[in-house]
């Protein structure tokens, strides 16, 4: 049985970057694929990017008398769960619109980088925004980084166009990009998006991660603080798949020798409780004539306090008796009415029977101090006789089951009548029902003699209806459950007490099964309805979206269905859609659907060849540009959005007030109307 030890893997601060010569006198163009997810950050003349690091910003809250906190950044968050509420981003779903923490980014990024020129950034930047990114947002973008780094120009693309340009794809085609937040399906034609007949579906990696997270947390309420995020994530990058058919695998998983097969066995840290060694034997015995020694000198010290009560009463009395031989009976009547006395044969009988609890007390206590010390302690023998005990070794093995299902016997009836207890609480209940019957059955108004109680089995109808369920019998039942406890401690090595029934090993009530939600969280990619979004799946996206154009139109954007983003990289998504696709078209009609080479780092690598292209100064948005069109403008190319200009806002127009007069009520009164 093999058992996942989970990562926790703890993020590596990012190294500071060597700026050198050649990079900031040709003014390379910086290439940043600025995700909701993860951030990828490199020179256009790298192979890889430099800087991956997730998109978040932990900022401590101020506390009143301190200093403002470090801010961290991306992987300078070593420990993400330790700061998980204070973290933040600058994205809404896919749109970034918090630009003061897309400020803190951007400071992290070119310091890292290495870029160490005053109050400006010299180099183009290829930035990736979202599908049909907001004009506002844009415009946004564009001052934070023309006021407040300076950049000389900058272009603007889009992820997964970006992605499909690298992968050499045919100008006709369809993107299936899942992100972070969204899934956008986009139809290509001739090379260019077709943003009217595009979709997007708000499900993506944020929420499948969240789905299993809670899923985890409703299976194991009791580990809920150790089911975190993080290792929801690790569990869904690393071990989660698509079912190819859902109803299928569900049927699959129902079957307890499939799913021992191929439950995950999942192991949360625990601190395993220390052990001590245990004792020898000369120490237990030692440690049993301590303990004897120590009881002798209790019960020595409360025979001695006994008996001085006992004394001291009886020489109340004898006072008493006193009273009446020295001719005083008034206060003898009185003596003997304070201490709740009739007459004299009475205090006759107090006095004898005190007389000979004293000196009981006594002769105990000259016997127990003769004996204290010597006292020996006998080896524990057995409470059953040898004569019950086999002597062969079948017989014995035999011997010991019975005892142990006795004892299971009790367990099991004490477990019963906690149930019923539980049950009699609850109105509606059989065990409740049927104790009323019984009662309304002995409450009935005959004229017949009552002798309920007179026979043995009435004991076990009151026993039915009483709420406590027969309780009176626990007290035996524990004297016989420790009988037997004592005889398979001594003759049973495996017998633990009355803990045996815990695992053995250790660890084990930290595991957890992962079995189905493996597949459940995948699933809201096709199934978003399991969140309780009434969006369609990626499947149903697709059918509509292909039925907008005519069959010609269909087949060539078909026979290249392009599949990206960080989320493509889920074992048995290509088979799934195969299979879904096969039943949305038409009989034997053809489509081909192709994953990117490397869903992660795709648009970033599009990116960089964009940026090493020789007409790639055409699409920069130069701070002339910047100044005389605004911020929204950009210039577009294959793998951007479509600029539309923002319309001009409506202009104030001031309309003429006329004053009329009119008569209310034999006043003149003066009325503006426009």
């Amino acid at each position: 049985m093999d058992i996942l030890e989970l990562k926790d893997v703890k993020s590596v601060p990012d190294i500071v970057h060597e700026y050198s010569a050649k990079v900031k006198n040709e003014s390379i163009p910086l290439v940043i694929d600025n995700g909701s997810y993860n951030c990828r950050v490199g020179w256009a003349t790298s192979k890889e990017p430099q800087l991956i690091f997730k998109n978040l910003i932990a900022k401590p809250r101020k506390e009143r008398g301190k200093k403002d906190g470090e801010l961290q950044v991306g992987n300078d968050i070593t420990n993400i769960e330790a700061v998980r509420f204070q973290l933040k981003t600058q994205f809404d779903r896919n749109i970034v619109t918090h630009f003061e923490a897309q400020e803190h980014i951007f400071d992290y990024t070119f310091a890292h980088m290495g870029i160490d020129t005053e109050c400006s950034v010299n180099h183009p930047i290829i930035l990736t925004e979202a599908f049909l990114n907001p004009n506002y947002s844009r415009n946004l973008m564009a001052e934070l980084l023309f006021e407040c780094y300076n950049i000389p120009s900058i272009a603007y693309g889009v992820d997964c166009l970006f992605s499909y340009q690298h992968n050499n794809c045919p100008p006709d085609g369809l993107i299936i990009n899942i992100g972070y937040h969204t899934t956008h399906i986009i139809p290509i034609l001739d090379g260019k998006p077709d943003c009217a007949n595009s979709r997007r579906i708000n499900v993506g990696g944020y929420h499948i991660t969240s789905y299993m997270h809670r899923l985890l947390q409703l299976k194991y309420p009791v580990h809920v603080n150790a089911i975190n995020p993080s290792r929801a994530e690790e569990l869904i990058h690393d071990h989660s798949l698509i079912a190819i058919d859902y109803q299928d695998e569900i049927q699959k998983w129902a079957d307890p020798d499939y799913y021992d097969a191929n439950v995950l066995r999942v192991q949360l840290p625990y601190v395993a409780p220390p052990t001590t060694p245990g004792l020898t034997v000369e120490q237990q015995k030692e440690r049993k004539r301590e303990l004897a020694r120590r009881l002798m000198e209790i019960n020595a010290r409360k025979r001695e306090e006994r008996l001085a009560e006992d004394e001291e009463q009886l020489n109340q009395f004898l006072a008493v008796q006193d009273l009446l031989e020295e001719g005083e009976p008034e206060e003898f009547g009185k003596a003997l009415k304070s201490h709740n006395l009739t007459n004299e044969a009475e205090l006759i009988k107090m006095i004898n029977t005190l007389q000979a609890k004293v000196e009981r007390t006594r002769q105990k206590i000259v016997a127990a101090n003769s004996h204290e010390e010597n006292i020996v302690i006998d080896e524990q023998k057995p409470k059953t006789k040898s004569s019950m005990q086999p002597k062969d070794q079948p017989d014995f093995d035999e011997w010991i089951a019975g005892v142990k299902k006795r004892r299971q016997e009790i367990l099991d009836k004490r477990l019963a009548k906690r149930q019923r207890r539980q049950d009699m609480a609850k109105r509606r209940t059989a065990a409740a029902q049927e104790r009323m019957r019984i009662i309304s059955q002995l409450a009935k108004k005959e004229k017949r003699d009552d002798d309920f109680g007179m026979r043995d089995e009435d004991w076990d109808v009151y026993k039915v209806i009483n709420k406590e369920g027969g309780d009176s019998d626990s007290e035996l039942e524990q004297e016989r459950l420790i009988e037997l406890e004592d005889v398979l401690r001594h003759h049973d090595p495996d017998f633990d007490g009355p803990g045996s029934n815990v695992p053995l090993i250790p660890g084990e009530t930290h595991q957890l099964h992962v079995g189905l939600e493996l597949l459940r969280a995948p699933e809201l990619l096709f199934q978003p309805s399991k969140i309780g979004s009434i969006e369609a799946g990626i499947a149903e996206t697709i059918e509509f979206v292909l039925k907008r154009y005519s069959y010609e139109i269909q087949m060539k954007i078909v026979n290249n269905i392009f599949l990206t983003g960080s989320a493509a990289k889920f074992p048995r998504l290509l088979d799934r859609l195969n299979r879904e696709l096969r039943e949305i078209r038409p009989f034997k009609t053809n489509f081909q659907i192709n994953i990117a080479k490397n869903p992660k780092l795709d648009a970033w690598y599009g990116a960089r060849d964009f940026g090493l292209s020789g007409n790639f100064p055409e699409y920069l948005v130069s701070r002339h540009d910047y100044e005389e069109k605004g911020g929204e403008y950009l210039k577009e190319h294959s793998a951007s959005n479509i600029y539309s200009r923002s319309p001009d806002p409506l202009p104030i127009i001031q309309v003429p007030i006329c004053t009329e007069q009119i008569v209310v009520e034999d006043a003149i009164v003066d009325v503006e109307m426009e």
